[in-house]
């Protein structure tokens, strides 16, 4: 008996290393640094619901950057987000940026939509059109409303769903 129990603990102490060694090169090699080189920009959104500190900036779909910061602007209540981003970028004055999903279950990032204008931001700029993050919830939440909206009595007694018409009669 001691020395199966001897066995199990070996057993047991080897797989709590392994399951270490797994969670230290996630850790390390998980992608979600923070960069502190490259081009400090800003941008102020009214929600950006689900965006880490280290999540990406994107433009085109390629990673250029992360993001660095977080804060509330205690004047407007926006939330200020602060990135960098390759130095060589060249992002014209009207660039946009937005809080965009990566797909229905996945994280947050910034994407940008660089403009068209002659000049560019310099380090420190900011991004002055900008989108929020949309909410998926809230989304569901309007369309279940205008659907039940959609169907309730109106004033006299009849739905507002549009009328199925009669059946034709069978022909003989």
């Amino acid at each position: 008996m001691k020395g199966r129990s001897a066995l199990e603990i070996a057993t047991g102490a080897g797989v709590l290393v392994v399951a270490a060694l797994f969670l230290f090169y996630a850790v390390v090699h998980g992608g979600r640094t923070v960069r502190t080189d490259g081009m400090a920009l800003s941008a102020r959104f009214d929600r950006i619901d689900g965006l880490p500190a280290g999540g990406d900036v994107r433009i085109a779909g390629v990673k250029v950057g992360s993001v660095t910061a977080m804060r509330i602007d205690p004047e407007t209540f926006n939330a200020v987000v602060e990135m960098r981003v390759d130095q060589g970028l060249r992002l014209p004055t009207d660039s946009s940026a937005e809080i965009t999903s990566d797909g229905l279950l996945g994280g947050k990032y910034v994407s940008i939509v660089p403009g068209g204008a002659e000049r560019f931001l310099a380090d420190g700029g900011r991004i002055t059109e900008t989108q929020g993050s949309v909410s998926l919830e809230s989304l569901l939440g309007r369309f279940i409303f205008s659907v039940t909206q959609l169907n309730q009595p109106a004033a006299g007694g009849e739905t507002t769903a549009p009328a199925t018409p009669a059946p034709a009669p069978a022909h003989r």
